[in-house]
């Protein structure tokens, strides 16, 4: 390999699979993807943004049509909270931010049904879009129910990370809010871990929540409950969030949803 052709592979929070779309979602594209889908990423059926793109207000501006504040989701899986939100909120800008062709073509589907006019779709590394991001271009950020990545040797792909949080923390506006939501209570002290001490955000949370304080992985949750615990701080279950299927799966398995707000200061 030259020298040239070297690249730098980065850590990523999925797995790059191609999900069959049956006849109404393949329609649903082809129909609905010049309305909503960003044209952001390099192609090829990549993930990466095209070279040299700037996230910013200007790019807001010409890709929504006007100057209303803007939230981010990122895995929007099928679309639920994306799409009820961006139809309650017609004077708000929403971004959906999804890997998976399937979970692209719903929303898509959802979208257009409604003829949302303030909801468009990136299709990129959610990462390298906030990486790209210029200070200010967003009002939120959501990251509801992120894969949680249980096997302890992938837990450094879960997307709730160090260099993550920098780069949301220079895309939001002061006093923003990045939301999280996870029914997994070993990410829920991995998001504690990775923003707590910060001092570019704030834990906007009034509830105590106790926690073990050391990580456990697949195969091994079982013990959380006799390892030493700590108080935590987490907020109210978010109104703005709808109670989706895969919310309520985890409630009926027994799992506790933990809500985190940060502000960004």
């Amino acid at each position: 390999m030259q020298e040239n052709d070297k690249r730098i592979h980065h850590v990523l929070s999925y797995v790059r699979r191609t999900g069959r779309l049956d006849d109404r979602l393949k329609r649903a594209w082809q129909r609905y993807s010049p309305d909503f889908l960003l044209d952001i990423n390099a192609g090829d059926g990549l993930l990466d943004l095209t070279p040299g793109f700037v996230f910013d207000r200007d790019f807001v501006r010409k890709a929504w049509g006007n100057e209303n504040p803007l939230v981010i989701e990122i895995g929007t899986g099928q679309g639920e909270n994306i799409i009820a939100a961006a139809q309650a909120r017609p004077e708000t800008n929403f971004l959906a931010v999804e890997v998976y062709d399937p979970g692209v073509a719903h929303t898509m589907l959802r979208g257009g049904k409604l003829r949302l006019a303030n909801l468009r779709i990136a299709q990129v590394n959610a990462p390298e879009l906030f990486k790209a991001s210029e200070p200010g271009v967003a009002e939120e950020v959501w990251t509801f129910f992120p894969d949680p990545w249980p096997k302890m040797r992938h837990h450094k792909r879960r997307i709730v990370q160090p260099a993550l949080a920098d780069d949301i923390r220079k895309s939001l506006c002061k006093g923003s809010v990045w939301r999280i939501a996870t029914d997994i209570e070993d990410y829920a002290l991995h998001v504690h871990e990775v923003m707590d001490g910060r001092s570019d955000f704030a834990n906007a949370g009034d509830l105590t929540v106790s926690l073990p304080i050391e990580h456990v992985g697949k195969g091994t949750a079982g013990r959380a409950a006799s390892l030493p615990h700590a108080d935590f701080k987490e907020s109210e279950r978010y109104e703005g969030r709808v109670l989706t299927n895969f919310e309520k799966k985890g409630l009926a398995a027994g799992r506790v949803i933990h809500d985190f707000t940060y502000r960004a200061v």
